[in-house]
């Protein structure tokens, strides 16, 4: 029994330092943005990690889209390395208007605080205010 208590013990912290290190992922779904269009989180990343932002879009069907360059408080920071147009797909044939998503990559760059910021909206509409916002607050440690 004691043996067996040891090896779960190890096996957590083994998870625990795993998770640990890895880089964050942040992923808010097309769901999570018609129940709340304005959505704020925090994370935490190390120095030269870089960390992935999903987030969930649907531009063929309604014309909105998040814009392909992120607005970072401080690109001395942070820096944008990609960003990826991910359209839906699931091995079925998929329903018209099925949602896909917008894949951002970050790269951190030095010690410090910097938010980044984005919209969702029409492109093309200037005046138009954006139907949902994402910020997310960056500690790099």
């Amino acid at each position: 029994m004691k043996a067996k208590l040891i090896l779960v013990g190890a096996m957590v912290a083994i998870l625990l330092s795993i998770y640990a290190c890895s880089p964050a992922a942040i992923d808010v779904s097309y769901d999570d943005f018609m129940n709340l269009q304005h959505i704020s989180q925090e994370t935490e990343v190390a120095i030269d990690d870089s960390f992935t932002v999903t987030l969930g879009s649907n531009p063929a069907s309604t014309g909105f889209q998040w814009s392909e360059s992120a607005q970072i408080s401080d690109q001395t920071i942070l820096q944008q390395t990609a960003y990826e147009l991910v359209p839906p797909t699931n091995g079925l044939l998929l329903a018209p208007g099925t949602p896909g998503k917008e894949v951002w990559t970050f790269q951190a760059l030095r010690e410090g605080e910097c938010t980044i910021s984005m919209e969702y909206s029409r492109p093309w509409e200037e005046d138009e205010e954006a139907a949902w916002t994402f910020n997310l607050a960056v500690t790099v440690k």
